[in-house]
């Protein structure tokens, strides 16, 4: 039994026994309280309710359970299976006139960064198939916010209707380099547009959700190697592409000299040579067959580049009568010192020519003091000229 209160107000006496008896006087059974109403979850968007574990319901006839927060449904996220990433805003203009594809980049938005919450982004584009190196442009480092605008213009020269129709753009949202360098970090989000469906010279706008990149399982052939991964990544595979390159020539008969001016204005697109992925090109020409002293000439080297800019002229004197029997040699190397220069590709024009080669060196002679520019795809092996 309890005892009494004590003279001097001291606390009644309870037994350990009655202390750990079980209480099971009549009446209704009061609902078992959970451990979350003493520890309630707080919600972004709800103030959170406190429960004391001391409250009990007024009338002891009515059963009331607990009340249950409900959650509000939290936000969207992104599974490990979905795609859907971002999307990048874009225009595409081909510019057949001048032969050029301008991709003027104009903003991405929705863009997740990765674990380290990076937000600094740029937009890598790639012309497939081709070499990754040569046909690579990058825009500006936009940092500190997931809705970066470029407004930037890349251009790809060279690019004529015969590539409209094979090949594809392909364009990546990546972090800024220089927060990694130690590893290679996947990009944000990539697409790909068939360039087949571009209307020459007219611009096409593009709203396009980024993807993931996808993961595919190396060859079988591969998988002994210890340390190599099981898997590579898809989007660095690529088509192996025979095109050695184009050269960007300028013909022009000049009446008042008395001869034809060549000029050599770029290259894109070229092979590389050298162990770090580039080429130190430089062109060569030769009027074959030529008596005179300067019928060699050969431009400055452009350093580690695949796509020089050269805008160089040289100049062959003679009538044209007997510029119109004679072959232009043009040829692209890359300068190597102290060893010999490596062939990178070479175009023949003159009367020996065929298709636009032989079109070009005649339209030229033809018609006096007026400049013909036109791309020329370069050959994988030097032409043999006889005596």
């Amino acid at each position: 039994m309890v005892g009494t209160a004590a003279a001097g107000g001291q606390p009644p006496w309870v037994s350990m026994q009655e202390h750990m008896a079980i209480d099971v006087s009549s009446g209704p059974i009061q609902p078992i309280r959970l451990i979350s109403h003493y520890f309630p979850h707080f919600y972004p968007l709800t103030e959170p309710t406190l429960h004391p574990p001391d409250q009990r319901p007024a009338a002891a006839s009515t059963i009331r359970s607990a009340p249950q927060p409900q959650p509000d449904p939290e936000p969207e996220r992104d599974s490990d299976d979905s795609t859907a990433l971002a999307t990048l805003e874009f225009t595409l203009l081909f510019d057949a006139d001048n032969s050029a594809l301008h991709c003027t980049v104009h903003r991405a938005k929705g863009l997740k960064p990765l674990a380290s919450g990076s937000v600094d982004t740029y937009v890598k584009a790639n012309l497939l198939p081709g070499n990754s190196k040569a046909s690579q442009l990058r825009t500006r480092t936009i940092r500190g916010t997931r809705v970066p605008v470029w407004e930037e213009t890349l251009t790809y020269h060279g690019f004529t209707r015969q590539d409209a129709a094979c090949k594809t753009l392909r364009l990546c949202v990546c972090e800024d380099p220089w927060l990694r360098r130690r590893r290679r970090v996947p990009p944000l989000g990539l697409l790909q547009v068939p360039l087949r469906k571009l209307v020459p010279n007219r611009a096409r706008s593009f709203d396009i959700y980024l993807e993931k990149r996808r993961l595919a399982k190396r060859p079988k052939s591969l998988d002994t190697a210890r340390g190599m991964s099981l898997y590579e990544e898809e989007v660095e595979t690529e088509v192996a592409w025979e095109e050695h390159g184009r050269v960007l020539l300028s013909l022009c008969y000049s009446s008042q000299q008395g001869g034809l001016l060549v000029g050599v204005l770029r290259c894109v697109h070229l092979a590389p040579m050298d162990a770090n992925g580039y080429s130190d090109p430089f062109v060569r020409l030769f009027l074959h067959p030529n008596a005179g002293k300067k019928s060699k000439f050969k431009t400055s080297v452009r350093r580690k580049t695949l796509n020089p800019e050269f805008n160089e002229e040289f100049f062959y004197s003679g009538p044209r009568e007997e510029l119109a029997q004679k072959t232009l040699l043009v040829s692209v190397w890359d300068y190597d010192l102290g060893t010999a220069d490596d062939f990178i590709g070479g175009v023949q024009l003159g009367s020996h020519a065929s298709g636009e080669r032989l079109q070009h060196w005649l339209e030229c002679l033809g018609h006096s003091d007026h400049r013909l520019e036109l791309w020329h795809p370069l050959d994988s092996k030097p032409v043999q000229l006889s005596n």
